[in-house]
C-alpha cells in the first residue's frame, strides 16, 4: 500500500493535523516530514523499533547516527551530556533556528542505538513549523535524516519520498517544495574546539566568523 499524503500549511500547521501526525510517531511509526532543508524520516528516537524502522527504510548502515530535530536549546541541554561547550551557545544563539546542525557528546539518557555507539548526538532547530508543531505536539524531538534510500537523491517534495520510498513509509507529510535544496552545515564540537563536517547551507566562513579561527 503506498503512503498516505498528509497535507499540513507550511506556514500555519493545522493543529489537528498536527496531532494527528504527533499520535502516529508516539505510536511508533515513521512519517515523511517536511524540514527547512530536505524532507526526512520523523520518528521517536526513544522508541528503538522506530529508530531500526528509520535505518531499514535508508537500507543506512547502523554505523551512522541520526541527527535529531529539535525545538529550543532547552530541549538540547536534555540531550547532551553536561556541561555544553560555549561554542554550542554561540552557534545556536547565532544560527538556530536555521540549516545549523551541531554535534555534542549525548547524555546518558538518549539511546545507544541513536548514536550508533558513538556516544555523540547530532541536533538542529529546524527554521520550518511542521517539525516544530510537531515535536512539541509529540514532546519529543524526531529523527532528521533524509527520506531517500541510501546513496540516493534527496527529496524535495513529497511526491518524490513517495516514489522513492513507495510503501516503506505509512504517512508522508505534505508541506510543499522544500524551501533550500542545500543540506545542513555540520559542525562537530563533541572533541574538544570545533570542525567542520559538511559545508551546506551556513558557509564556513560564518561558522569560523562566529567561533574564532578558519
Amino acid at each position: 500500500m503506498r503512503a498516505e499524503i498528509l497535507k499540513i500549511s507550511f506556514e500555519k500547521p493545522e493543529a489537528s493535523l498536527v496531532a494527528y501526525a504527533a499520535e502516529q510517531i508516539k505510536s511508533g511509526q515513521v512519517l515523511g516530514m517536511p524540514t527547512d532543508t530536505f524532507y526526512g524520516l520523523a520518528a521517536d528516537p526513544f522508541n528503538l523499533r522506530a529508530v531500526d524502522r528509520v535505518y531499514e527504510i535508508k537500507s543506512r548502515s547502523r554505523h551512522k547516527p541520526l541527527s535529531l530535530l529539535i525545538e529550543s536549546e532547552d530541549q538540547a541541554e536534555m540531550l547532551a551530556r553536561d556541561p555544553m561547550p560555549d561554542e554550542f551557545y554561540e552557534l545556536a544563539r547565532k544560527f538556530w533556528p536555521g540549516p545549523l546542525t551541531i554535534i555534542v557528546q549525548a547524555a546518558s539518557r538518549l539511546p545507544l542505538k541513536v548514536t550508533a555507539n558513538t556516544g555523540n548526538i547530532a541536533i538542529r532547530v529546524p527554521q520550518a513549523n511542521i517539525p516544530l508543531s510537531i515535536i512539541r505536539a509529540a514532546g519529543v524531538p524526531i529523527t532528521a535524516t533524509s527520506a531517500n534510500l541510501h546513496g540516493a537523491r534527496e527529496c524535495t517534495t513529497a511526491t518524490a519520498v513517495r516514489d522513492q520510498l513507495a510503501d516503506r513509509i505509512p504517512i508522508i507529510v505534505d508541506g510543499g517544495p522544500s524551501p533550500r535544496d542545500v543540506a545542513s552545515t555540520i559542525v562537530n564540537l563533541s572533541e574538544g574546539g570545533w570542525r567542520l563536517l559538511r559545508e551546506g547551507a551556513i558557509p564556513r566562513q560564518a561558522i569560523a566568523d562566529t567561533l574564532g579561527g578558519d
